[in-house]
C-alpha cells in the first residue's frame, strides 16, 4: 500500500500535537510513512511521540518539504507565509491552519464535508479555515443546499484554548489565584477570564466588530459560496478549556420546520444530532471534546417567523476545528491520487 510522507510544521503546538493524534486516528484511511516534526529554533531537539515512535523535532529549514507529500503548517501567519510556498514548489500539498491565506484569490478555503470541489488538481497551497467558521458552516451546508438561507446571525462561545498553550496556561493561574483567595490578574487577555466571560475574541476594527467576528463572515461567505451573505457575528471568550460553542440564528428563503431541519442536519457527513430536550439533552463543550464531529442541537422553528431557524452547534475546536479538517483535506486529495 502506498503511503504519504507527511511534514507537520510547528509540531510541538497545541494544534501541532492534534494533528499527530489525528494522523494517528486516522491511519486506516490515511496511511502515514515517513514524518517529519519541525519547528522554530528553540522548540528542536524536543522529541515527541508520532504514530507510535518517538521522533525528533527539527528546525526548519527550507530543506524540511523535501520528499514530502502532505505538509501540515500549524504557525503563525509570518511562518505560513514565508515557508507555504516553498513547501509547495518542493512538491508538497501546503495545508495551512493560519489566517494568511485564506481569503486570497486562487487558494481554495476547504471544509472536506461541506466545498471538497474547491480543491483542483492544481492546488498547491490550501487554507483551512478559523475553527469557528469551519463548525458553522457544517451546520449551514445542509440548510443551503435545501432552502437557502437568507441572513445568518451567531453568537460564539469560544474556549480559551483557541487562544493557544500560553491562554489554557493563564486559565489554571487566574484558578489558583482564586482558590487561594488572592487578586486575579490577566494572564492571557485584557481581563481575567476565570469566573468571566469576555465579549471579545481578537483585536476590535474600526466598525467595532472584532477581527475573529470578520473572519466568521467572510471565511462562511467563501466557503459557501455566497458573497451575498448576510452574516453578523458577536464572538466571546469562555473558561472553559476546549470546546466552540454557537448559537446560531438562521433566516431562510422559505419556512422550514424543526423536524425537517433535524432530519437534514442529521444525514450531513461530520454532524452529530444531539437534541432530545425531553432528557436534558444537547450539546456541550465536554460532550464534543476528543471527537472529530459537530454536535448540532436545539433546533427550534421561530415562533413569531416560520422562516426562522434557531440552532446550537459546538465543536472540539483542536480536533474539528484545526487538526481534523486539515487531515481530513489531505484525506480527500490523497484518495484522488490512488
Amino acid at each position: 500500500m502506498q503511503k504519504a510522507n507527511v511534514v507537520i510544521v510547528g509540531a510541538p503546538g497545541l494544534v501541532g500535537l492534534q494533528i499527530a493524534r489525528v494522523l494517528e486516528d486516522h491511519r486506516d484511511r490515511f496511511p502515514v510513512g515517513e514524518v517529519r516534526l519541525v519547528a522554530s529554533g528553540r522548540s528542536a531537539g524536543q522529541q515527541l511521540t508520532v504514530l507510535g515512535e518517538s521522533r525528533p523535532v527539527e528546525a526548519l529549514t527550507e530543506d524540511a518539504f523535501q520528499g514530502m507529500d502532505f505538509a501540515f503548517f500549524a504557525t503563525p501567519n509570518d511562518v505560513s507565509a514565508k515557508f507555504a510556498p516553498i513547501a509547495a514548489a518542493a512538491g508538497a500539498l501546503a495545508i495551512d491552519k493560519s489566517s494568511h491565506f485564506r481569503m486570497q484569490d486562487g487558494v481554495p478555503l476547504v471544509v472536506p464535508e461541506v466545498n471538497p470541489q474547491a480543491i483542483t488538481p492544481e492546488t498547491r497551497i490550501i487554507a483551512s479555515p478559523n475553527c469557528s467558521t469551519i463548525q458553522l458552516v457544517m451546520a449551514l451546508q445542509p440548510l443551503e443546499r435545501e432552502v437557502g438561507i437568507r441572513r445568518v446571525i451567531v453568537s460564539t462561545y469560544q474556549s480559551v484554548s483557541g487562544s493557544g498553550r500560553e491562554a489554557l496556561e493563564g486559565l489554571e493561574a487566574e484558578a489558583r489565584a482564586y482558590a487561594a483567595d488572592e487578586e486575579i490578574a490577566p494572564q492571557a487577555y485584557a481581563q481575567p477570564i476565570h469566573m468571566n466571560v469576555l465579549a471579545q475574541c481578537d483585536a476590535f476594527l474600526p466598525d467595532g466588530f472584532t477581527k475573529e467576528e470578520h473572519k466568521l463572515r467572510q471565511e462562511t461567505r467563501k466557503i459557501l459560496s455566497r458573497p451575498d451573505l448576510s452574516l453578523a457575528a458577536t464572538a466571546v471568550r469562555v473558561p472553559v478549556r476546549v470546546g466552540h460553542s454557537e448559537a446560531v440564528t438562521l433566516e431562510l428563503t422559505r419556512p422550514l420546520d424543526a423536524a425537517q431541519a433535524r432530519r437534514l442536519l442529521a444525514a450531513q457527513p461530520g454532524v452529530q444530532l444531539v437534541d432530545d430536550p425531553a432528557h436534558d439533552l444537547y450539546p456541550t463543550a465536554r460532550m464534543a471534546e476528543g471527537i472529530d464531529d459537530v454536535l448540532v442541537g436545539r433546533v427550534r422553528q421561530d415562533p413569531d417567523a416560520p422562516d426562522v431557524l434557531h440552532l446550537f452547534v459546538v465543536a472540539d475546536n483542536l480536533r474539528k476545528g484545526a487538526a481534523t479538517n486539515a487531515v481530513q483535506i489531505a484525506e480527500a486529495v490523497w484518495q484522488t491520487r490512488q
